[in-house]
């Protein structure tokens, strides 16, 4: 499943969550550092805006559908894609660090939010460590000190896999930079998914992700900060499903 951007095609290129796990998997064994990216209508209406945006999304290694509307793009276009949120990818890759014997790090979000996900998991998954947190403050730049500071510490703590959770676009342009300043890294851009985790927000109830609402029941949880979003994701859908006509396989 491809999406063209001006100069640029991003491309759904993990569309199993086995072969995903199968590739970090060695990743983690080999000592490989990649980006993991979980495309969503929200991140397609940014690159739309943002050029930079869409070099740092070019530079992700792995890129996966986060929504509903991405997978039903992908059986229009005949390349059809399985769903991996990116909150639902953290408990399986620590587990994959786990078994792999490699330390896992936290960045972005808030310190109690960070030091209570850790917990959390390395109770819930035997073997887990999570050797690295750092909750940047307001106004982080990705493109600045403090983050290669972070992608240096990163590099020298070993850190074999680590969760982003600054959203979009920061942490996928760290991602990308972090490719070349920790490169034995792994970074997975995971949103809000620590949060969840650490119990500070909560996510759609199983009824409503079964039904494929739970953008709507975000929505009407938080009209003001969400509503907005939501509606420009809704409008670049018609011409998202004319371009996956187009590029039937």
């Amino acid at each position: 499943m491809q999406f063209a951007f001006r100069d640029q095609v991003i491309t759904v290129n993990r569309p199993t969550r086995a072969g995903l796990m199968a590739d970090i998997r060695q990743k983690l064994e080999a000592r490989e550092g990649f980006a993991l990216a979980t495309i969503n209508l929200d991140h397609i209406v940014k690159m739309n805006a943002s050029p930079a945006f869409t070099q740092a999304y070019a530079a992700q290694d792995l890129v996966v559908a986060d929504g509903w509307p991405i997978v039903t793009l992908s059986r229009i276009a005949r390349r059809p894609v399985e769903l991996m949120p990116g909150s639902e990818l953290i408990v399986p890759l620590c587990e994959l660090a786990a078994e792999t014997g490699r330390p896992v790090g936290f960045v972005g979000s808030t310190e109690d939010t960070l030091t209570k996900a850790a917990q959390t998991l390395m109770d819930q998954i035997p073997g887990l460590t999570v050797a690295y947190t750092q909750a940047p403050a307001m106004g982080f730049d990705p493109e600045g000190e403090s983050a290669a500071q972070i992608c240096a510490d990163l590099q020298a703590k070993g850190i074999a896999l680590c969760f982003l959770a600054l959203g979009a676009p920061k942490q996928e342009t760290l991602a990308a930079r972090g490719r070349g300043l920790a490169p034995n890294t792994g970074f997975a851009s995971i949103g809000a998914g620590l949060d969840f985790i650490a119990g500070h927000q909560r996510r759609a109830p199983l009824s409503v992700r079964k039904l494929k609402m739970e953008w709507l029941w975000r929505a009407l949880s938080s009209p003001l900060r969400l509503g907005p979003r939501y509606l420009k994701c809704l409008a670049v859908l018609p011409g998202r499903m004319l371009e996956a006509r187009r590029n039937r396989a």
